[in-house]
């Protein structure tokens, strides 16, 4: 999976706002903390407006506020609401493909890719990123041999 930068962006907007949580933050104070372009931070925060993630204000008084508690949002939200499905295949669905007879396994293949990034990013919330710490369950990818080298 390659975590584009408005994922990054977005999963970082998100983690301000829960560190705030309840209150507000502007797209500005939220761009200057993360170091972010603002452009891109209010169309991430308009994405994750409509997805029912953040709340916004005009105003004097007014911002960006996260919608749920923090631990009622997963990363895997996050993903979706800027990006679409966490995995699918030329924009659809991997249960839907239907391959040739030589590569037929590429279908239960896209499927197992989505259950394991479904097995950290659902399980992942903005309450676990503003604490510091994953669950243990997660936590343990990364420990397997070679997890902190690319490949």
């Amino acid at each position: 999976m390659r975590v584009t930068a408005r994922v990054d962006y977005a999963v970082r907007s998100a983690t301000e706002l829960a560190v705030a949580h309840p209150a507000s933050l502007t797209a500005e104070t939220i761009a200057s903390r993360q170091g972010l372009p603002l452009a891109f931070t209010k169309q991430i925060l308009s994405a994750m407006r409509r997805a029912g993630l953040v709340q916004s204000q005009r105003g004097g008084d007014g911002g960006y506020r996260l919608l749920p508690p923090p631990d009622g949002v997963s990363v895997a939200d996050i993903v979706r609401a800027v990006e679409g499905p966490l995995a699918d295949v030329r924009g659809e669905a991997p249960e839907t493909l239907d391959y040739p007879e030589a590569t037929a396994a590429l279908r239960t293949l896209w499927i197992a890719t989505r259950a394991s990034l479904r097995a950290v990013l659902e399980n992942v919330t903005l309450a676990d990123l503003v604490k510091g710490d994953l669950p243990p369950d997660v936590a343990t990818f990364t420990e397997q041999a070679g997890a902190w080298e690319r490949r």
